[in-house]
């Protein structure tokens, strides 16, 4: 399973000691960071990432609050690692569900233990997910391996599928973004695509580029942390030729 995480941190040198030690996981990939509280509930409620690290200094009382606000918007909680230069607030943390207590200077071993326990315990990712799309007395049910990419279209959205056809169903992009798998991601205002069918990535021309298909889709700037993401999860498993 594939973990994409978040950093709230006002220390960059910190942030960057924290990706640095996640970067051989392959499994774990950043797509943002936030400074503040108030970015950080901003950036998780936009991205909703699955994996949050949170330094507590300067802010513990903030934080925590933070953490029992997110629960009044969401159904479900991303995993919470707090860090903290000493363990004066580790009870604290472990009352507000945070999964582990990093102590900084960060210790290799003690990064491993817990991010292994992490994957130990999250259950398989199935291949394949049905859809089903339904229209007064009308149900449809879409293979989501099947589907390259989704298009917003005024208030409906068409699935343009992997053999040609496009299917329309009667609900918002917005609708449909919060219920496929994590595969499909939000590139564009006006697009969702699978990421299993990207072939290329191009920054210059703000496009990516569809396996067995001529198409590129567009992305947006305000996107752009998803396909940054993406980058760093197709780079996992390539060998690469660059200089």
């Amino acid at each position: 399973m594939d973990f994409k995480y978040t950093i709230i941190d006002s220390d960059a040198t910190s942030n960057l000691q924290l990706q640095h030690h996640l970067e051989e996981y392959g499994d774990f990939f950043c797509i943002g960071h936030a400074k503040n509280r108030e970015d950080g509930m901003n950036f998780i409620l936009k991205h909703n990432p699955d994996l949050v690290f949170i330094n507590l200094t300067g802010s513990v009382d903030g934080y925590f609050h933070m953490v029992s606000e997110l629960h009044q918007y969401m159904k479900k909680l991303p995993i919470l690692i707090a860090i903290s230069k000493n363990k004066q607030h580790a009870y604290e943390a472990i009352k507000n569900n945070f999964f582990d207590y990093w102590l900084t200077p960060y210790n290799e071993f003690d990064i491993r233990k817990s991010l292994l326990r992490l994957q130990k315990q999250m259950p398989e990712e199935k291949s394949s997910q049905t859809l089903c799309l339904k229209s007064y007395n009308d149900f449809r049910y879409l293979d989501t391996d099947e589907i390259l990419y989704l298009k917003a279209d005024n208030n409906a959205t068409d699935f343009i599928m992997k053999d040609g056809s496009i299917i329309t169903a009667f609900k918002t992009l917005k609708t449909f973004e919060e219920r496929l798998p994590k595969n499909f991601i939000r590139v564009h205002q006006s697009y969702i695509l699978n990421t299993e069918y990207v072939s290329g990535i191009n920054y210059g021309k703000s496009v990516c580029a569809l396996k067995s298909s001529k198409q590129q889709l567009p992305f947006s700037k305000s996107y752009r942390d998803n396909v940054d993401g993406l980058k760093k999860a197709l780079s996992k498993n390539t060998i690469s030729a660059l200089n």
